[in-house]
């Protein structure tokens, strides 16, 4: 019966979805408190059904209940529980159901914090968030149906993908999921107030929180996947330019730009047009992310690779919403004003250039991950594009778009003078060149993109320091008195300067790993040693070992350097359900950088075919991306920065809109100092 009852939850939800997008739309119509209330009642039973369908699919999983034909599929009764549990959305109607879940619990959480909003744009945000959840809950239930049954039910199923039966696969779906769906709050936001025809400061400072919490979530996801593939795959690499990999890139450079953007808006009501549609254009990049996994149209190691059929019903809504959401954004967007204006060196306009910097990437990434679907498509050719065209393309945007970072918390906003800013920033600026001067002696000028790319790191740290230095006016004031200034810091500044340090140490991480990894690849057996990036490397000894579900072969390894000995494990697994190979990667972490083995299978003269790589300071990649998410949780830490206010100013239509257009309010006063919001400019 536990399918039933989630199969029957799963109605329930859809009904609930249709209820929750069309009665507070009309009860923000009519101006009809208990329609809007409909909406917020509505939210809160669908996260209760998804939330019965979820828990009813998971234990299907762990009671191994081989009738389901997802579960029969996904699982075996060799196979561990925490794969069991993660197995739940390891597959594409699992993982569809988890989008689900995510999605409904941010339509609860606006029920139920968004008290503070007006009645008639919660009620509209509340509504969108019902069409999209009508959307994928009608797309389950008619083509990826979680519950269908097996007649007869085997007695053992099939398993996972020996791939994804990994710890950090059980957590990295639902963080990036909760970064991918929560854009919808950002396109259900801006939709919300197209319709409403009402785009204003306090819009503003509703919509930051759900972005930055996006954002936060989506760069854990990347971060965790990265890692993942790095450490899990056995090509020694942290970034492949997959298809997929790309597919959760592109709203992630599009989320960050949306959370610089809703800033000029809340602090000047500048931007509003743009601002909304990149709260568009997000979500409909994470639609196609959610499309790319699913279509089969390219192929890739992250990839549900299923019929073109589910892919088609995706693309339909894809189409609907995004272009929907263009229409009315045409319609509405040219009565809209565009607020304060601002001189060409203004933190504002500094903004504006990192989101066309930031737009140009993404452009550059969406061509590079779907040229070769259009050349398919078009003329029949099967083409691919690989790092070489994003070294040439994405690598010099983003260069440009880093050198510039530094400068926009060293403006001011509206306007700014020149010598002042150039004083503001001589001593990152001095530390750059200085850094970028003795790589140059020390590596050479033939590495040229990566020592510019270190120098480019320092200046970002260096930069982001200096944030706090003005802050509190160390060198002007006593000691006591710059403390005094620390301690009142707003955390949304702290969270800035963090996230700032965090790109840069993550841009050192990928200069220094990109020019001086060195690799071999060879036969060894027990005893053979080779020399690799200062250390000696000695094969110790190989066995078969026998594993919960899988049969491997484990080569044994001791790594002498400069740091000590460690002993290093390396293994070639057998998934006899799914006649399956895998690599698990033996690694000695580093500060300073890691040494990477993997093996493959016997050779025919009795040793291994041995890959080992000496990657620098790679470690730094992924301590810097989680020191990202780190200050963008600083950030949402600050309680001004979650709390919504008055509204102080509303950018309305010229013309008479629908009902439910409130009056045209005053200019904005100067906003009050120390409001931490405010001061939270990013790069």
């Amino acid at each position: 019966m536990t399918a039933e009852i989630g199969q029957f939850a799963l109605i329930l939800a859809l009904v609930l979805s249709a209820v929750q997008a069309l009665a507070p739309l009309a009860g923000a119509w009519r101006s009809d408190p208990m329609l809007m209330a409909v909406g917020r009642s509505a939210a809160l039973l669908q996260l209760l059904f998804v939330g019965v369908a979820f828990v009813s699919l998971a234990a299907c999983y762990v009671q191994n209940d081989f009738s389901v034909a997802l579960v029969a599929q996904h699982s075996n009764l060799s196979q561990p529980l925490i794969y069991r549990i993660g197995a739940t959305w390891g597959s594409h109607e699992g993982s569809m159901l988890l989008w689900v879940l995510i999605l409904a619990i941010y339509g609860a959480a606006v029920a139920i914090f968004g008290g503070s909003l007006r009645d008639t744009l919660q009620a509209r945000v509340l509504a969108v968030q019902g069409m999209v959840g009508a959307a994928f809950l009608g797309f389950l239930l008619f083509t990826s149906n979680p519950f269908t049954r097996l007649f007869p039910s085997p007695p053992d199923g099939a398993e996972l993908n020996p791939v994804l039966q990994d710890p950090g696969l059980v957590f990295h779906p639902p963080v990036l999921y909760m970064g991918y769906v929560g854009l919808s709050m950002a396109f259900s936001f801006g939709v919300a107030a197209l319709i409403e025809g009402r785009v204003d400061v306090g819009w503003a400072r509703w919509v930051r929180p759900w972005v930055l919490t996006a954002w936060l979530f989506l760069t854990v996801g990347i971060t965790m996947g990265s890692l993942w593939a790095y450490y899990t795959l056995g090509w020694g690499g942290w970034w492949f330019w997959d298809p997929v990999e790309n597919a959760s890139l592109m709203p992630w450079l599009l989320a960050t730009a949306l959370l610089h953007s809703s800033l000029v808006l809340e602090r000047r009501g500048a931007l509003v047009s743009w601002t909304i549609l990149l709260a568009i254009l997000a979500f409909s990049l994470s639609l196609v992310g959610t499309f790319l996994v699913r279509s089969g149209v390219l192929t890739s190691v992250h990839a549900f690779a299923l019929d073109a059929r589910r892919g088609v019903y995706i693309l339909g809504i894809i189409a609907v919403m995004t272009g929907t959401s263009l229409a009315l954004f045409a319609w509405r967007a040219p009565s809209l004003k565009t607020g304060s204006l601002f001189a060409p060196l203004s933190r504002e306009y500094a903004i504006t250039v990192n989101n066309l910097f930031l737009l140009a990437a993404t452009a550059t990434v969406f061509l590079g991950t779907f040229y070769p679907v259009f050349m398919d498509v078009l003329h029949g050719d099967k083409i691919s594009v690989g790092p070489p065209y994003y070294r040439m393309t994405f690598v010099p945007i983003f260069m440009l778009l880093f050198l510039l970072v530094s400068f926009g918390p060293m403006l001011n906003w509206k306007r700014d003078e020149m010598s002042r800013l150039l004083a503001r920033v001589r001593w990152p600026a001095a530390l750059a060149g200085g850094v970028l001067i003795a790589s140059a002696i020390v590596f050479g000028v033939g590495h040229i993109v990566s020592i510019l790319a270190l120098a480019l790191g320092a200046w970002l740290i260096a930069g982001a320091a200096l944030v706090l230095a003005r802050r509190w006016r160390l060198g002007e004031l006593s000691l006591a008195d710059s403390m005094d200034l620390a301690r009142a810091t707003p955390l949304a500044v702290i969270g800035l300067v963090v996230a700032h340090a965090g790109l840069g140490i993550t841009t050192i991480g990928i200069a220094s790993v990109s020019a001086w990894q060195t690799n071999k690849v060879l036969s060894m057996s027990p005893g053979q040693s080779v020399k690799l990036g200062g250390n000696t490397i000695t094969m110790m000894a190989v066995q078969p070992i026998v594993g919960p579900n899988y049969e491997a072969n484990q080569a044994r390894f001791e790594v002498a350097g400069p740091f000590g000995v460690r002993t290093l494990v390396s293994e070639r697994r057998l998934f006899p359900a799914s006649q399956t190979t895998t690599t698990d990667a033996g690694i000695n972490w580093g500060f300073f950088g890691n040494i990477y083995i993997s093996v493959a299978d016997p050779n025919p003269d009795g040793g291994l075919t041995v890959r080992m790589w000496n990657h620098p300071f790679v470690d730094w990649i992924w301590a810097g991306g989680l020191l990202m998410a780190f200050g963008g949780a600083v950030s949402l830490a600050d309680r001004s920065l979650r709390v919504a206010k008055v509204e102080r100013r509303v950018v309305k239509p010229r013309a008479s809109g629908p009902r439910g257009v409130g009056p045209p309010i005053a200019e904005p006063p100067i906003p009050e100092p120390g409001v931490a919001s405010a001061e939270a400019a990013a790069s």
